[in-house]
């Protein structure tokens, strides 16, 4: 399901996000809603305020303030009215609505038995604009096979928050599960086995975008989406009843996770997934991951950074010797 992301928000911030620079509305990746505080978005990862004419500035005093009535608005908005259907969501602190697009939520807590129990006076919103990119994995997808068996690699993605992982999985499991690019047509994807089943864990519906069950993002013909599910019980169920031949998912991190990505792994199944890191040290110092590195469990590792050139990439095997790429945006490390 397509959702225009300035629908979400109540008047006035939809008409002033509206009347932003075309270019840099293109670029937005969050708008911030901090009531009672200036409105802020993140548009190529550049930070600004925005004035009631949709103007960016750098200077809070000259910015849109929202009040209460606006952050009541929009709460009532992104939870069709009902915040009794969203109780699960508010525990999390995020709600993913349709379009995958994803909205953190700040305020008071409330505790039972020294957890969260919900939230509640909310009056802070970050809306993470979802996009898919297709032909984002170009560069990276032939790194990620074995040429002579046709099947795709064990692969971490590293980075920190806000780099791309999410929007490169999407298009990997699209270019995985179809076997072509389609980009410009109906291109082959050079040395991938054709016909793999994916199989994607969306704990957080945003790789998929799915409303209601239903991918709103293109991620392949042959991909199954198991929706809304905890990672690690969701790796399980996917392979008890999905057989895929291929696993994704995104920021990996618990032990759990640990736990059934080795189960994977350990049936023949290739994962591909995501966790949050500068670099492989800072990653070999949690310990989920630590044996999954230590036991060269993947067999690839792409670091991933953005830049003003676009999204550039480091890539290592599974000892973490640096590879020799070539073509443009990527580079070896270890």
């Amino acid at each position: 399901m397509k959702v225009n992301w300035r629908e979400l928000f109540p008047e006035p911030i939809r008409t002033i996000l509206g009347r932003m620079p075309p270019a840099l509305l293109e670029q937005v990746e969050e708008v911030r809603i901090r009531e009672g505080r200036p409105l802020e978005i993140n548009a190529g990862n550049t930070y600004h305020f925005l004035t009631p004419q949709g103007c960016p500035t750098g200077n809070p005093e000259e910015a849109y303030v929202p009040q209460k009535e606006v952050t009541h608005r929009l709460l009532d908005l992104i939870s069709n009215h009902s915040l009794y259907t969203l109780e699960e969501e508010l525990r999390k602190g995020f709600i993913t609505i349709p379009g995958g697009h994803r909205i953190g939520l700040a305020g008071r807590t409330v505790l039972s038995g020294g957890r969260v129990e919900y939230l509640r006076d909310i009056n802070g919103f970050n809306v993470r604009v979802a996009r898919e990119v297709h032909g984002v994995a170009d560069r990276i997808l032939p790194y990620l096979l074995d040429m002579k068996s046709g099947q795709v690699l064990h692969t971490l993605i590293l980075s920190p928050p806000q780099q791309g992982k999410t929007t490169l999985l999407r298009d990997l499991a699209r270019q995985i599960s179809s076997g072509t690019k389609l980009t410009g047509g109906t291109e082959l994807v050079q040395g991938i086995r054709p016909r793999l089943k994916v199989g994607i864990v969306d704990e957080r519906s945003e790789i998929a975008g799915s409303y209601k069950g239903v991918p709103g993002f293109d991620v392949g013909p042959r991909t199954d989406v198991m929706d809304g599910c905890p990672k690690a019980e969701g790796m399980m169920m996917m392979l008890r009843s999905m057989s895929p031949d291929v696993l994704i998912v995104d920021e990996i991190g618990r032990p759990e996770d640990a736990e059934a990505v080795m189960e994977a792994l350990h049936a023949g199944v290739s994962v591909i997934a995501t966790a949050h890191g500068r670099d492989l040290s800072e990653l070999s110092a949690r310990p989920a991951l630590r044996t999954l590195i230590t036991e060269q469990m993947f067999q690839r590792y792409v670091q991933l950074q953005r830049t003003s050139r676009g999204m550039t990439f480091r890539l290592a095997d599974g000892k973490m010797r640096g590879l020799q790429l070539t073509g443009a945006g990527g580079e070896a490390f270890g």
